[in-house]
């Protein structure tokens, strides 16, 4: 793991391709003001499912495993998260518990917001506001997507249609 933090986003170079990192020049500083930096070892967990939410977590690098809980108690993974990615969005606006498990697979460099520090800075920064719609709505079609592949596989056996029979008089 690297010893060195990159700690502004204002110099990070990556931030350019990143969708919430890429934000205006006012909201980057007052970003910088709500976050706070850490590097973290391969197999931490950032947070777990059902648990009370915190805040929000941003990878500046490395990979997260995000998992689910069977009924079976088997865990599943639902995908790989990568850098740029920003991780319990939807508890933190919502006020609810992570609806996943968060698993780090490299050691990583992560951003982590409180969420009542991330509702007041979305507020008042408008644009940033709108880019996590956006995100969110990616979020969506793409768990859809993950939904109609899985019924694809699920499905291999012939549509059969309904065909209403002839009433007999």
């Amino acid at each position: 793991m690297e010893s060195m933090l990159q700690s502004s986003c204002v110099a990070c170079e990556f931030r350019p391709d990143r969708v919430f990192c890429d934000m205006p020049p006012e909201s980057l500083k007052a970003f910088n003001k709500i976050k706070s930096v850490a590097l973290y070892r391969r197999n931490t967990v950032l947070f777990a499912e059902g648990r009370p939410v915190r805040g929000i977590y941003i990878l500046c690098d490395g990979r997260a495993r995000l998992s689910i809980c069977a009924d079976t108690g088997r865990r599943l993974t639902l995908r790989v998260a990568g850098p740029g990615e920003v991780l319990g969005l939807g508890a933190a606006l919502s006020n609810t518990p992570y609806e996943t498990t968060a698993e780090l697979l490299d050691n990583s460099q992560v951003v982590f917001v409180r969420s009542k520090e991330l509702i007041k800075f979305l507020r008042e920064n408008r644009e940033v506001c709108l880019q996590i719609v956006h995100m969110l709505s990616q979020d969506l079609h793409s768990a859809y997507e993950r939904v109609r592949n899985i019924s694809k596989v699920h499905n291999r056996r012939p549509l059969i249609m309904f065909r209403p029979r002839a009433l007999v008089v």
